[in-house]
């Protein structure tokens, strides 16, 4: 809960913000869109783990060390040759998943596309900044956040079953759109959770985040790539 409670303040504040720049005669109409979603998106993973690893300290004193975020070393060559490895079982475990799913539950549908935030990128800088934002930025905060602080913090306490399960459900919920009812976009939160499932058993493996980070950065990447460099192909994939 104090994870989500973070997370949410983040995105409020950002909101906040803006609307009070607007209220002063701030005028973004003539701001790329594309340089806003990557600024909001640093300053809301910025503030989230701020707040995330301060406050506690501050009220309660309680430390959170590398140890509990899991970088406490460099990433290793075991790391990356474990991400395309865990990489290849993601697709298969989500895959399964998602068939399953799709013939037990009506109404789910599986090829439901993610909202990243960027849309009509015309310019070569509009794609940079959307690369950045969604292939290094998020994979690196999420994994700090959510396989990081919090699976680091919940596998003291608690079994690590619970601790994965805890993580990935609160993964999967984040990703989900809450706007166009309870199975909108069910697949991705489905996906994410599987995908979050292999990533703190990645940490348990390794010990650290680094291949998470790795297999966080080659989904999101290929994502990128099929929204936005090969749509055709995308189409094809009934995506």
């Amino acid at each position: 809960m104090w994870v989500l409670a973070s997370f949410l303040f983040a995105q409020l504040l950002v909101v906040a913000i803006i609307t009070g720049l607007r209220g002063i005669g701030v005028v973004f109409t003539g701001v790329n869109t594309s340089v806003l979603e990557t600024i909001a998106a640093a300053v809301i993973y910025l503030v989230c783990f701020g707040v995330i690893v301060s406050a506690p300290w501050i009220l309660r004193r309680l430390r959170t060390t590398r140890q509990d975020v899991g970088l406490t070393r460099l990433p290793s060559w075991t790391d990356l040759g474990l991400a395309p490895v865990a990489f290849i079982v993601y697709l298969i475990l989500s895959g399964i998943v998602m068939y399953v799913v799709a013939q037990l539950v009506t109404g789910f549908n599986a090829s439901e596309a993610q909202e990243v935030g960027f849309q009509d990128l015309n310019h070569t800088y509009e794609y940079v900044l959307a690369f950045i934002t969604l292939v290094i930025i998020a994979p690196v905060a999420e994994e700090a956040i959510f396989r990081g602080y919090l699976y680091g913090k919940l596998r003291k306490t608690v079994p690590v079953w619970m601790a994965v399960g805890i993580t990935s459900l609160l993964f999967g919920l984040l990703h989900m759109k809450w706007d166009g009812g309870f199975l909108s976009g069910a697949n991705v939160g489905l996906d994410v959770f599987v995908l979050s499932i292999v990533m703190c058993s990645l940490r348990e493996v390794t010990g650290g985040i680094w291949a998470g980070i790795a297999l966080h950065m080659m989904k999101n990447g290929l994502a990128f790539y099929l929204l936005f460099i090969n749509t055709a192909l995308l189409s094809t994939m009934g995506g």
